[in-house]
Order: structure tokens, then sequence, then C-alpha cells
């Protein structure tokens, strides 16, 4: 039960003091920023992937649940997984990065419908999909200001 915690909280990530869930998604950004163009060249690929890895995540989420509580504010794998699901399919760029993390933030924050809903789903299924479903708001608002722009 305890590597589901060290897995959940993304390595300790989530011990972050202040707004842990920012603190996840900013590894995220990081990470995002420094891995290889070409790794995300086939979107398809990107979101089979991605889907996966929600899908392991809901088990270690719901294992570190039991120890740590109910969608407690430690674990921030879900933030990390979501901000992938803001930038798939978009350009590269550093104006996509910062938009996608303060997009993403403000839907996984604001939670607006059916995030909210998703929420509620038992154990990890509610803590992942919300935050799945930020990263899709936060991408399709992405996908038109590149339209637009």
């Amino acid at each position: 039960m305890y590597f589901s915690v060290f897995i959940s909280t993304l390595f300790g990530t989530g011990y972050f003091p202040k707004a842990p869930g920012t603190a996840g998604t900013l590894v995220a950004a990081a990470l995002y920023f420094v891995l290889p163009d070409n790794w995300f060249e086939n979107g398809f690929y990107v979101i089979s992937c991605l889907l996966f890895l929600s899908l392991i995540s809901v088990f270690f989420i719901s294992k570190a649940e039991k120890k740590l509580g109910h969608d407690n504010g430690k674990i921030v794998l879900d933030e990390f997984l979501g901000f992938f699901f803001a930038v798939v399919f978009l350009p590269k760029t550093i104006f996509i990065i910062i938009g996608a993390f303060f997009l993403f933030r403000f839907f996984d924050i604001l939670k607006p419908e059916p995030v909210n809903v998703l929420q509620k789903f038992p154990a990890g299924w509610g803590v992942m999909a919300d935050d799945i479903m930020a990263g899709i708001y936060a991408n399709i608002c992405l996908q038109v200001l590149v339209r637009i722009v």
C-alpha cells in the first residue's frame, strides 16, 4: 500500500505544502517541455497510452486512498496525467504549455459540469475521471485558440 501512496503522490510531489495539485501539474508541464517532440506526433498513440496509464493509476489511487483518505489533496497523479490530456493533438509550443497549465488548473479547480459529476465516481475512478475531463476542456479551449490565432 505504501508504494501506491508513493506513486499516487507522484514520488512525494503531493506533499508540497501549498497547492500540491498545482505542483503535480507543474511537474507534468516540465516533463512535457523536455520530452522529444516526436513522442507526441501520433496523437492517437498518445491517447491510448494516456488511457492505459489512467486505468493503472485508478488502481494505485484507490489503494492510496485507503491510507490517505478519499480524494486526498496529496494524491496528484491525476493532475499529472490530466495535464497530458490538455496538450494532446496540439503543437508543442511554450504558449500551449503555459496555456494548458493555466486552463487545466482552472477547470480542475472550478469543476464545471460534468467534471464535478465525474468526481463523485467511487474510489480512484472519480479522482482520475474529473482530471481527464478538466484536461479535455483545456484541450478544447486551446484547439479553438490555435485555430483563431
